[in-house]
């Protein structure tokens, strides 16, 4: 008997415990994201070569094993998944290393902070971690290189409640397999 009860009150506990909340559900927004001079404008114009995108070169001469852990790493502003234009050599750098390395796989592991639910935090890690892979599919990485990841806030880089550990924590690591 009093195994049955036990059985029963874990089983209702487990009920409990899980989030009825779909990480798709959950609204992500991009606090920071500024529209792209000429791209919802009604002048015909794309804003890719009138907004100040500079064409970038990928040339194969960056066939290294993999980069040091500092090039691998994006920070993000709060409660933004943009990746921001000082990252573009490095995410370019990262894209030449990959290229080089057909076999290789790579994941893209997206972090928060600890502000914000859990949900949240993981659904905001995933569309960073998305934003790093989606911008290295664009310079020419196969997409089935290519994997991401949200931790959401569960694996600090910086342990800390203040805006210098929080800036640290808001991040994508370009991991290599």
């Amino acid at each position: 008997m009093k195994i049955l009860v036990f059985s029963m009150v874990f089983s209702a506990c487990l009920v409990g415990c899980g989030s009825t909340v779909p990480l798709n559900d959950v609204p992500v927004s991009d606090a920071t994201a500024n529209p792209v001079a000429g791209s919802a404008g009604g002048n015909g114009t794309s804003g890719v070569n009138n907004g100040g995108v500079a064409p970038v070169d990928l040339g194969q001469n960056g066939s290294q094993t993999s980069l040091a852990s500092e090039k691998r790493i994006i920070y993000f502003d709060y409660d933004s998944f943009v990746v921001k234009p000082e990252y573009q050599a490095l995410v370019v750098e990262n894209a030449k290393v990959i290229m080089s390395q057909a076999s290789r796989k790579v994941a893209v592991e997206g972090h928060t902070d600890e502000r914000g639910g859990r949900e949240y935090n993981l659904a905001l890690g995933q569309k960073r971690a998305e934003a790093v892979a989606g911008a290295l599919s664009v310079l020419g990485v196969p997409k089935n290189q290519l994997e991401a990841v949200s931790f959401g806030e569960e694996k600090p880089a910086v342990p800390g409640n203040d805006e210098a550990a929080y800036a640290k924590n808001r991040r994508a690591e370009i991991r290599y397999q």
